[in-house]
């Protein structure tokens, strides 16, 4: 659904660094007089019992201190930007996905840019999927990924994937797009974006695709100003930059100028990118513009993305004459920003605590490249990995839900669940039952509606009881998912459990089908 703009936004630098730096050096201050104590109870008890008991206590406060500023879960995020140039998908993205990098991703960002959209092939995909959501949806499933949401403009497509162990702690969700292109009536430029609250904490990721062409950079930086200021969520975080961190990424378009077509090979065939930087646009209009500062990017480090001929390795050499750059970028923001550590040039990392020192979080990019054995389109894929370190603000589904006792097709089973937080619930809200593997809230096998007179109290139980008629055959591993129609996501999963074969499968010799790489 597309949002109406705000209020324009005011841009003024933030001077909430210090005001950090100056909480955390007096609550270190007050760490140290409590170690301090420490030593001073020590040498100075009578006894050792009333020692132990003094110790015991400063203890407690000094590591409740040193607690406040270690955050202390890690999680990783996996972005992938692509211009696929009206290309249908690749039969294999297992390795532009990295699905089996060890410790397992936990969050998916893709952005992709130039997804075909005539008119009737637009309107087809409002009815179904598109081909590459088809393709990218069938890949992860199996892998225990699923997709939370994806908004699409025209050409514009980002999706958002999660380990099913995280599905219920992603709240808040919102999309929106602006139109950038043709008088912005068209959507072949723009932006689109998705915010949600990951454990409580707020971010935004917003791909973009804007305007094209060497003499244009002026322009691709008020478009991207247009969209900051018009983009919209009418909640408590309304504005992109409102959020705690924001990621920037898509099709910027940004080229390398002045450079030579020859000066430029030749450098990126020495693998001396850092001659080319000083030249490439968004660099230099970082320089000139204090909101695009508050952006981090990590070393362009890998080829230029762009533009090769289809189906292979090699930079465009036909008449056109179009310069290898990198127009393909992904950058992020924190609030309030921090500068980055000056021991690791190869990475990069911000953190902030948004002034709250209970919930800080920390942004550390691992790896920033881009992917040349893709070849569909004349852009080649960037990807970037980055650590999420922070302390959770929740770490309790809304509600509980779960299976009572075994469950087969040769009789009526029950299940419970629970409210265990207030949320906005409604009498439309339904349970659904998944095969373990499946692909987004919409994959399910059967659902019931939740009590439809009163809502239930906090922490009241609730049984329902599920008909024979609607639990599979064949058995198998599911689990069951609690559906808020006004959150519009899984706020409460279940354990996995298994479903029994029943008689009738046995007898029949009823033979599982093979849907999402899994047996169903």
């Amino acid at each position: 659904m597309f949002l109406l703009p705000g209020s324009p936004r005011v841009r003024v630098r933030s001077d909430s660094v210090s005001s950090t730096v100056t909480q955390g050096s007096s609550s270190k201050m007050l760490l140290r007089q409590r170690l301090t104590q420490l030593l001073t109870c020590v040498e100075d008890m009578s006894s050792d019992e009333e020692a132990s008991e003094e110790m015991s206590r400063t203890l407690d406060e000094a590591f409740q201190l040193c607690g406040r500023f270690l955050p202390t879960d890690v999680f990783r995020l996996y972005m992938v930007t692509w211009n696929v140039g009206t290309a249908e998908p690749p039969p294999d993205v297992d390795s532009l996905l990295q699905l089996d990098v060890q410790p397992p991703v936990d969050l998916y960002v893709i952005g992709l840019q130039e997804v075909k959209s005539t008119p009737l092939r637009f309107i087809s995909d409002m009815m179904v999927e598109d081909s590459w959501s088809h393709m990218l949806m069938g890949t992860m499933a199996p892998r225990g990924y699923i997709k939370i949401t994806s908004v699409r403009m025209q050409g514009l497509l980002l999706l958002l994937f999660c380990k099913q162990t995280h599905v219920p702690f992603i709240r808040d969700i919102r999309t929106t797009y602006t139109r950038t292109g043709i008088f912005g009536y068209w959507g072949n430029k723009g932006g689109v974006s998705v915010r949600f609250s990951f454990y409580g904490h707020m971010l935004c990721f917003l791909n973009c695709h804007l305007a094209a062409h060497m003499n244009y950079a002026l322009q691709r930086v008020d478009e991207f100003e247009y969209i900051l200021d018009t983009q919209d969520f009418e909640e408590d975080t309304r504005h992109v930059l409102d959020h705690k961190v924001v990621f920037w990424f898509g099709d910027l378009n940004f080229r390398i100028a002045d450079h030579g077509l020859h000066f430029l090979r030749s450098s990126i065939n020495s693998e001396r990118f850092n001659l080319l930087w000083q030249k490439d646009q968004l660099m230099m209009m970082k320089k000139k513009e204090a909101f695009l500062q508050e952006f981090d990017e990590g070393p362009l480090s890998f080829k230029p993305s762009y533009k090769f001929y289809r189906n292979g390795d090699t930079y465009d050499t036909s008449g056109k004459k179009r310069k290898p750059a990198w127009t393909d970028r992904i950058l992020w923001r924190i609030k309030p920003k921090t500068p980055p550590p000056e021991d690791d040039d190869e990475s990069v990392s911000t953190i902030t605590d948004d002034g709250h020192e209970d919930f800080p979080i920390q942004v550390h990019q691992d790896n920033y490249t881009s992917d040349m054995s893709y070849g569909v389109s004349d852009h080649k894929p960037v990807l970037a990995s980055f650590s999420l370190k922070l302390r959770k603000k929740c770490d309790m589904a809304l509600v509980h839900v779960s299976p009572e006792d075994a469950w087969s097709a040769d009789c009526n089973a029950t299940l419970s669940y629970t409210v265990q937080e207030d949320f906005l619930s409604s009498t439309w809200d339904w349970i659904g039952l998944y095969k373990v593997g499946f692909k987004n809230a919409s994959d399910y096998e059967a659902f019931v509606w939740v009590r439809d007179i009163d809502l239930p109290e906090l922490n009241e139980v609730i049984q329902i009881t599920w008909d024979m008629g609607q639990i599979p055959l064949l058995g198998g591993e599911h689990v069951l998912g609690y559906f808020s129609t006004n959150l519009q996501n899984l706020v409460g999963l279940s354990d996995n459990f298994q479903i029994l074969e029943s008689k009738r499968a046995v007898m029949e010799g009823l033979v599982p089908e093979n849907i999402n790489g899994l047996n169903k």
